[in-house]
């Protein structure tokens, strides 16, 4: 049950907050917010108002690229939609003193905004409660951390994957990070320091699926806060290095009955169910990864033979398929899937509401999972892939935007209005970045994701 006003405004006050965010991520990825002084905050809550703050409705046209709208967005300087927040996810900010935290849904005339991100998951989630359904996820994000030298962004560390040296250098910003996201409510469960440079990961424990893009947007605001208190930049864009691994953010998903996971088929395979969800997810998978790898720069990380999911196959444990299936330590079948052609650069919310859209389509017309591939399909021949049938996923986001452009599925589930304007955000990113070199990208979204 929602807490009361009284109940908000005393916790707000026993933790001296001064501001509350009112936080939302836009079609171009980038976490925003708007702040409310507690004693406006107090005169709205008490007066029965809702304490939403108004926001031109222009801003969900805005690109990564610059602040200007989108053309062909259909949004412009005519139209104002208000922030609600939803106080269910408050958090008082352990990493801001005086500041706290909620997420905020857009509405306009008191109706739900058609093109807000969050209440598109809340749709889609809607969607598999229809079904009989409880979708849970986990977003597994990379990110490095870097600092400056000069006028030059370079690794904070030049060890290799998993190095104690590395966990003893950045002990300090670790535990930090790690203990903020512990006290806005996330299970830290793995913390390990990834394969490039400066590279780290610590994931977090699944969740209800709008719990998990919230939980992913706390986890970029933490990590990049503390890691600022410490001196470094931390950065999730998907490619920084050529010569670098580059940062994925694994997108976890698991379906649910109540208390039984829908996943395993208790013989150590998958599920009916699993099967059909996860051929949905890859029957629409190029068009998915409009969404899912939305930048430019991320098709600099999707290569073939880079553990990061360039070719449309599943497998068991198979670091270079799109979707893995994890073994698992306990029992002899899989609890959940991992869809790996995900990055920083996506919007969790659309992300993770496309996903959901694909894979209860796969369910609904009874999709058929092909064989796994237990190899990494970049050593086979092109023969050797026609004939099993494995095609590369899209190599740019031309190519994606093309798939998502005739796929009615994710177009019908997006709703046209939202559709129609990430389209724009993206092809307004693509003109701006065209012919960009990677250090130049990198300048340039460095500190936007």
């Amino acid at each position: 049950m929602p807490e009361s006003s009284s109940t908000i405004l005393a916790r707000l006050r026993q933790g001296k907050v001064r501001f509350v965010r009112v936080v939302w991520c836009d079609n171009g990825n980038m976490i925003r917010g708007k702040a409310i002084h507690l004693d406006a905050l107090s005169r709205q809550l008490e007066a029965g108002g809702s304490a939403a703050v108004g926001l031109s409705a222009a801003q969900q046209a805005i690109p990564v690229v610059a602040d200007a709208v989108a053309p062909g967005s259909g949004l412009g300087p005519v139209g104002e939609v208000w922030l609600m927040p939803d106080w269910e996810t408050l958090q008082i900010l352990p990493y801001a003193p005086g500041q706290a935290r909620v997420m905020g849904q857009m509405v306009q005339n008191d109706q739900p905004w058609p093109w807000c991100s969050r209440q598109f998951l809340g749709r889609m989630v809607q969607r598999a409660i229809d079904r009989g359904l409880t979708v849970k996820a986990a977003f597994e994000p990379e990110f490095y951390l870097l600092q400056r030298q000069g006028d030059a962004i370079v690794p904070a560390d030049t060890t290799p994957f998993a190095a104690t040296l590395a966990m003893d250098r950045h002990q300090e910003v670790v535990m930090a990070i790690a203990d903020a996201l512990s006290a806005q409510g996330l299970a830290v469960e793995q913390y390990y320091p990834e394969s490039g440079p400066g590279q780290q990961e610590i994931s977090v424990r699944y969740s209800d699926a709008l719990a998990a893009a919230d939980q992913h947007v706390i986890y970029r605001e933490t990590v990049k806060a503390i890691a600022h208190q410490h001196g470094l930049i931390a950065s999730f864009v998907p490619k920084l290095f050529e010569a670098h691994a580059g940062s994925g953010c694994h997108l976890h998903l698991s379906l649910w009955q109540g208390d039984r996971n829908l996943i395993p088929d208790g013989l150590g395979g998958l599920s009916q169910t699993a099967q059909s969800f996860t051929a949905g997810l890859l029957h629409h998978l190029p068009a998915l990864m409009a969404i899912t790898t939305p930048s430019p720069n991320s098709y600099r990380r999707l290569r073939p033979q880079c553990w990061s999911g360039a070719y449309a196959v599943w497998g068991m444990d198979n670091r270079e398929a799109a979707l893995r299936v994890p073994s698992n330590f306990s029992s002899p079948s899989p609890t959940h899937l991992e869809l790996k052609t995900v990055d920083g650069a996506a919007n969790p919310y659309l992300a993770l509401g496309g996903a959901i859209a694909a894979g209860l389509d796969g369910m609904a017309q009874g999709y058929s999972l092909p064989e796994p591939v237990q190899c990494d399909p970049g050593t086979l021949s092109e023969q050797e892939r026609g004939d099993r049938g494995i095609a590369r996923l899209p190599s740019s986001l031309t190519e994606s935007l093309a798939a998502l452009d005739r796929d009615a599925v994710l177009l019908e589930a997006l709703g046209e209005p939202l559709a129609k304007t990430y389209r724009a955000v993206r092809q307004a990113e693509l003109a701006a970045m065209d012919g960009m070199t990677l250090a130049a990208e990198v300048e340039l979204l460095l500190e936007r994701y």
